[in-house]
């Protein structure tokens, strides 16, 4: 299609296809899930906006599964029936490759109890990677890295002021071309839609909370702040799960994730600190809340590195699924963080910590890293791949002596 900016996804769903029958897009809204579906369909049902088709699948949805394939079916869970449809469709064709649903929230969960297993796979597609936008080059892959493969050491010319640019306009694809102060209005009006009219209709909840509880999330990112934090910021006398309640719906929208604390086995007698972290599907979204930009950022460096890490964690996000892995982030009771941990079901490891730049902090971050790597049982787990500091600087991709690599996000790709 033109004017397609192709998708580290795209790989990954005609693999997906040739593997199974049907392929569940999933993603929050505007992250370009239709477009990416398109390309590797035949035939397309867009339940949105078609009106017929809506009438028909409250009927019989099972015609609008006929069509060349792979069919689309977009904004699947408004016709959440058509799910037990697709199972069985897939069951009686016994082929690969037969259908791709889009979906930009996660109905209740008895709508796909009767599992997809063997038949649905789900990929995940976020807003779009510094790499996909062709803001970084690339020259060091994360994918590479797993496989202990060499990097170039390319510096790239994206400078620091552009970083938080870019941080604060997102990665939505429809925006790429728009000037700062429209992607900065554009994410408000993300954040004031979601507050008023993304909320299933089956939830009581007071629309003026939920933006309490965007500015609250926003001015916590990436920090395992505890749910009575959360509450407080947004109404201390309201009860606590209601809050749960709220952060449940925005996960199932897709507009914030959880990043999962990292568990490994360790020498030392350190606990683990459980609570996962917070972070909204893109970074603009908490600068969007805060009603900030980058003049006012660049002002609070604090905080600025807490919405890096953000962007870092989305990006990583996105390499990591093409090599089959994970991200998570690691702290225990002793104090150690670490802001990443990418680990492919192998068990092929890299920590990751995540700084604006200068000599003092990159030096701080090496020995964070190679303190957590001293406190790993090396007889239940394998030494890491790498060991990476991620700045926002532009700066040549080395390797220090003590075997610590250190590089720019913009030089970063799959």
């Amino acid at each position: 299609m033109d004017g397609y900016i192709p998708r580290i996804a795209d790989k990954q769903l005609l693999k997906l296809l040739d593997a199974l029958p049907a392929v569940l897009i999933e993603g929050p809204k505007y992250a370009g899930k239709t477009e990416t579906a398109r390309q590797s369909s035949n035939s397309e049902v867009l339940l949105d906006i078609d009106e017929d088709a809506r009438l028909a699948s409250t009927i019989d949805p099972a015609p609008l599964l006929q069509g060349a394939t792979p069919r689309l079916i977009d904004e699947w869970q408004i016709s959440p029936k058509i799910w037990n449809h697709v199972r069985r469709a897939c069951d009686e064709r016994k082929r690969g490759g037969q259908f791709i649903l889009t979906g930009s929230s996660r109905p209740p969960d008895e709508i796909t109890r009767h599992s997809g297993a063997g038949r649905i796979a789900r990929l995940h597609l976020r807003p779009m990677s510094l790499y996909e936008q062709r803001v970084s080059n690339g020259s060091v892959s994360l994918g590479g890295l797993l496989e202990n493969q060499p990097f170039s050491n390319h510096r790239p010319t994206t400078t620091f002021d552009e970083v938080v640019e870019l941080l604060c306009r997102g990665g939505w694809p429809a925006m790429l071309q728009f000037d700062l102060p429209s992607c900065l209005t554009y994410c408000r009006a993300y954040i004031e839609e979601t507050a008023r009219t993304e909320v299933p209709d089956t939830v009581s909840f007071d629309p003026m909370r939920m933006r309490k509880l965007f500015v609250s999330i926003a001015r916590n990112i990436a920090t395992d702040v505890p749910i009575t934090t959360l509450q407080k910021d947004v109404n201390a006398k309201i009860q606590s799960r209601t809050i749960t309640n709220y952060l449940n719906i925005l996960q199932r929208l897709h507009v914030v994730e959880m990043l999962l604390p990292y568990s490994t086995h360790l020498r030392s007698r350190a606990h683990l600190r459980l609570t996962p972290k917070r972070h909204f599907c893109d970074p603009s979204l908490a600068v969007a809340a805060l009603r900030t930009n980058p003049t006012r950022l660049k002002s609070d460096l604090k905080y600025l590195g807490f919405l890096f890490e953000s962007l870092v964690v989305r990006d990583l996000k996105v390499y990591s699924e093409g090599s089959d892995a994970g991200v998570y982030f690691y702290r225990d009771n002793t104090g150690l963080e670490i802001d990443a941990v990418v680990e492919k079901a192998d068990g092929t490891w890299i920590p990751i910590e995540v700084k604006l730049g200068g000599e003092k902090l990159i030096e701080s971050a090496a020995q964070n890293l190679k303190r957590f790597v001293n406190k790993v049982d090396k007889n239940k787990v394998t030494a890491p791949a790498a060991m990476l500091v991620i700045v926002a600087t532009p700066t040549y991709s080395y390797t220090r002596p003590d075997g610590v690599t250190v590089l720019s996000i913009a030089s970063l790709g799959p």
